[in-house]
């Protein structure tokens, strides 16, 4: 009986434990396959609902926004219904929201499914590990978490490889059906396998620090969402916004600091580490989805490559992720500051790399530089999440673990819409700034051997040089964002040894 109770898996047998684990894994893979394919039709969805680059690109950053509001809320929907009910909930709800999403007829329909999707399948993953934990002894916790984390880097190949080629057959909405048979053998194992009723009903949630954050993070993704296109405070939208995102803000901070038991306890930030960890979260965050954003209507829109390549450029990041992954284990008990060194370093430099992409890029360069992206990725998780919580205490964990992943899917979701909105705004400024130079008295038209094939006489001929200059213009607004990219990868790497390095125990 004690050492059940000291070790919650000892009594489960091992033919069900690994059942149980084969369901949440599927679950998870689930999810991250079906967050991530629909990147790679982004282009697609773009032109079927008649929106601009910037405003499909909503449909990912307002899905993340969600995700990072409803994460925090796991644990306590965990105790107050129990594991099961609340992953048979959301499994089946995240599924049918993934199905409404491929039926979507206007932007903002494909905007509400998203949301939808992101509230829902915030509690996958949390309650998976979670529920992976309970059921083994803690002797096989590292074997089990490993194969459970196949699902969450298999995910990120399958789906755009497979998502490619479906909507480069179909359309873009057979991307959201396929996962169809997936969602029902996924209800179908949570619903026969896991079986943990457990509740703690004394867990309260403090509902006016979650709502007050809820409100001033939805404001504040609004604000940088349609800031560019609506000139900022130029518009009484913006102001509208930015009061409501300051007002949530206030009442959550002068709630946070006068109430017993707050949403996000202040006190976990006086831990240095815990404190510098969040910024390096954040910042981790905003590096992991942005070239699979970029690059899909780069490919597409410049180059005229095939949906079904596109998916394979965006699966060589998968792969990438997945030999990083096993270096990184390789690696053992090394420095964790050295790894995370490697990682922003990493990111850099393929930032880097992808900013001299140009008009000619080709599919392989494309490829290898998404592939170096990802493996820079994969060395960031460990180190990081080893630093954030390696001088807390074990009874601050279940807060700290949700303050990590809510930053760290903000930071996903503002970096999206900064590096998108660079795009868009340098396409416009570059064009105009190119288009000066195609007139009648620049020289360059008067000397047919280096005009070449360009030329004024004629609309079909202007209607050319318009395209092009707006392929140049395009492309100098990817480049421009993919150099933002790698400077921020690059800024903190100088602060990763403030860090206290965790007390290695033999």
């Amino acid at each position: 009986m004690t050492a059940a109770t000291a070790d919650p898996g000892a009594e489960t047998a091992d033919s069900r434990r690994y059942l149980i684990l084969g369901t949440v894994t599927l679950s998870t893979l689930l999810f991250a396959m079906t967050t991530t394919n629909s990147y790679v039709v982004l282009p697609q969805m773009q032109g079927s609902l008649s929106a601009t680059q910037d405003q499909i690109a909503w449909s990912v950053t307002f899905n993340l926004m969600a995700t990072a509001v409803m994460t925090p809320m796991s644990g306590w929907l965990a105790n107050r219904f129990g594991r099961r009910a609340i992953m048979l909930y959301c499994v089946t709800g995240f599924s049918i929201a993934s199905v409404l999403s491929g039926t979507a007829t206007t932007l903002e329909s494909l905007i509400a499914f998203r949301i939808a999707q992101g509230v829902l399948g915030a509690p996958i993953v949390p309650l998976s590990q979670a529920i992976i934990l309970n059921t083994f002894p803690r002797s096989q916790h590292g074997l089990a978490t490993a194969i459970w984390g196949l699902g969450v880097v298999c995910g990120p190949v399958i789906g755009p490889t497979i998502g490619g080629f479906v909507a480069e057959e179909y359309t873009w909405r057979w991307v959201f059906f396929m996962t169809a048979p997936i969602c029902m053998l996924a209800i179908f194992l949570v619903y026969v396998f896991i079986t943990d009723n457990r509740r703690n009903l004394g867990t309260r949630l403090d509902w006016t620090g979650f709502l007050a954050l809820s409100i001033a993070i939805a404001a504040f993704q609004l604000i940088m969402d349609r800031g560019d296109r609506l000139y900022w405070f130029d518009s009484l939208e913006i102001i509208l916004e930015a009061s409501i995102a300051a007002f949530g803000l206030y009442v959550f901070v002068v709630h946070t600091l006068t109430t017993d038991k707050p949403f996000l306890p202040p006190q976990l930030l006086l831990d240095r580490n815990f404190a510098l960890g969040l910024c390096f979260a954040f910042a981790f965050g905003a590096l992991s989805f942005v070239p699979m954003i970029l690059i899909p209507p780069l490919l597409q829109d410049l180059r005229s490559v095939p949906d079904s390549v596109v998916g394979i450029v965006l699966a060589s990041r998968g792969i990438g992720s997945i030999i990083g992954n096993f270096t990184v284990v390789a690696m053992g008990r090394i420095d964790p500051r050295i790894g995370l060194t490697i990682g922003f370093g990493s990111q850099a430099l393929s930032g880097l790399l992808m900013a001299q992409y140009d008009l000619d890029v080709t599919i392989w360069n494309a490829m290898w530089t998404s592939a170096f992206q990802g493996f820079g990725n994969s060395f960031l998780w460990v180190p990081l999440t080893v630093l954030t919580f390696a001088t807390l205490q074990p009874r601050q964990m279940g807060e700290a673990t949700a303050v990590f992943h809510l930053i760290r899917n903000l930071g996903s979701a503002i970096f999206i819409s900064i590096c998108v909105g660079a795009v868009v705004h340098y396409s416009s400024v570059n064009y105009a700034v190119i288009s000066e130079h195609v007139s009648p008295f620049n020289e360059v038209f008067q000397y047919p051997g280096i005009a070449g094939a360009w030329s004024l006489d004629g609309l079909s001929s202007l209607s050319r040089i318009g395209d092009e200059v707006q392929r140049q213009a395009a492309m100098i607004g990817y480049t421009n964002a993919f150099y933002l990219f790698s400077a921020v990868a690059a800024a903190v790497i100088p602060f990763i040894f403030l860090l206290k390095r965790p007390v290695q125990s033999d």
